[in-house]
């Protein structure tokens, strides 16, 4: 099936939009609510204007809509306080709400099959063994540059920031955060990526892979009539 004939990501993509407008309604903080889904405010867009380039396999279309869900919900409610996870500290006798936890897993266990397609589909790493642990690092120093953004907010916003930053009083909050986007990426890759190798390898990607993939055939079809040296 070719890239702009697939149905799922269109689905997923107007599934967004509308929790995304919902959420919009009467979010607990205004300031949070944006900071949080700012995200998918730039990111949907991104991939619709860059689709007909660059479309997406349907494993990463899946884990990008869920992780924007888990934006949204955080956004709205913020993390410190989304039903979900009051419901999870009460039933575990928890310390803390922790649904910011997983929202750290997600944001490295999703990012890894994001970095890894990007990888994959424009450098020479398929198939190198440098791609897993090059893929773990940069989805590791997405994590290191999102806690500073939050270190700005704290700075510039003050106890204002409070909602967006979740610490729920914890002083180690930023070394968990890192650590969780650790183990989502490490799982990721560890879990997905034969998975993602098959929708890779299926084509129903981007065009420019079956370009590229033309012409390193040709190459080698020259190659393989180049006369023999006598």
């Amino acid at each position: 099936m070719t890239a702009g004939r697939r149905p799922l990501p269109v689905l997923l993509a107007w599934a967004v939009v509308a929790a995304l407008a919902l959420s919009a309604w009467g979010p607990r903080d205004r300031t949070t609510w944006f900071l949080e889904t700012v995200w998918v405010l730039v990111g949907l867009p991104l991939i619709v204007l860059t689709w007909r380039r660059f479309p997406l396999t349907d494993l990463l279309c899946c884990l990008l809509a869920l992780h924007a869900l888990v934006l949204i919900v955080g956004g709205h409610y913020t993390y410190a306080q989304v039903p979900l996870g009051d419901w999870v500290r009460d039933t575990f006798g928890l310390d803390r709400n922790p649904y910011d936890r997983f929202g750290h897993l997600m944001q490295g266990f999703v990012p890894a099959v994001l970095v890894r397609e990007l990888l994959s589909r424009t450098s020479p790493l398929r198939g190198s063994r440098w791609l897993a642990p090059l893929t773990v690092c940069a989805c590791l120093a997405f994590s290191a540059v999102f806690e500073m953004l939050e270190w700005a907010a704290a700075v510039i916003g003050g106890q204002a920031a409070d909602a967006f930053l979740a610490t729920q009083g914890d002083v180690w909050d930023t070394q968990w955060d890192m650590f969780c986007a650790l183990v989502g990426a490490t799982v990721s890759v560890l879990v997905l990526s034969r998975v993602h190798d098959r929708q890779l390898d299926g084509r129903a990607v981007s065009p420019s892979c079956s370009g590229a993939g033309s012409t390193a055939a040709g190459r080698t079809s020259t190659a393989g009539t180049r006369p023999r040296p006598r």
